[in-house]
């Protein structure tokens, strides 16, 4: 048993570490709906919260440490989601080079227009290509340095709901693993074992 939480509920931890990649590969590289984020993230934590609790077989002891637990856990799986959220957007942010609609070359070599620079430049384009132009321009977005600062305050937004909502649903998860639980088991002795 550590200070803040059990030895079971760190290896919930790395658990909702593992969790947390799969859910970030599945629906933001291999189908990329990040909605589908958002929806899994109170879910995903409830579950790591109720786990953690149910690893370190927390059968009785107080209610503040099955909270601690279940806590520590969900802040772990959600910080992960929310730095692996900001991860993927950042590498398509700088990395987008544009094609197919930007920075073609025809059969000769010869660059067909429109043409962006790779990274916010190219994204910006692709915004104003689809028809957010005014929109952006509304909000005094104009142009890839501006477009940059709104863009990553959006992204920062994103992925602080996703760890609240995390967070928040391994509390709820300890809260019903707490209510929930198994009974303490008495020993041969009589005396009720209670876990460490």
């Amino acid at each position: 048993m550590s200070r803040f939480a059990d030895r079971g509920a760190i290896t919930a931890a790395y658990v909702g570490i593992g969790m947390a990649v799969t859910i970030a590969v599945s629906f933001l590289l291999v189908i990329p709906i990040e909605a589908i984020v958002w929806l899994l993230a109170l879910p995903s934590g409830v579950m790591i919260g109720y786990y953690a609790n149910a690893r370190s077989n927390r059968r009785s002891g107080p209610w503040l440490r099955i909270l601690s637990n279940a806590v520590f856990a969900g802040v772990v799986t959600g910080l992960t989601a929310a730095l692996l959220l900001v991860g993927t957007k950042a590498l398509f942010f700088y990395a987008d080079s544009g094609y197919p609609d930007f920075n073609r070359a025809d059969a000769a070599g010869h660059a067909i227009p429109p043409t962006c620079q790779t990274g916010a430049d190219c994204v910006y384009q692709r915004y104003v290509k689809v028809g957010r132009g005014a929109e952006m321009a509304a909000v005094g977005v104009t142009n890839a340095a501006s477009f940059t600062g709104l863009y990553w305050s959006e992204q920062a937004g994103t992925s602080l709901i996703v760890f609240t909502l995390t967070a928040v649903g391994g509390l709820i998860g300890g809260g019903l693993y707490g209510t929930f639980r198994p009974k303490p088991e008495p020993s041969a002795t009589g005396v009720t074992a209670t876990p460490v």
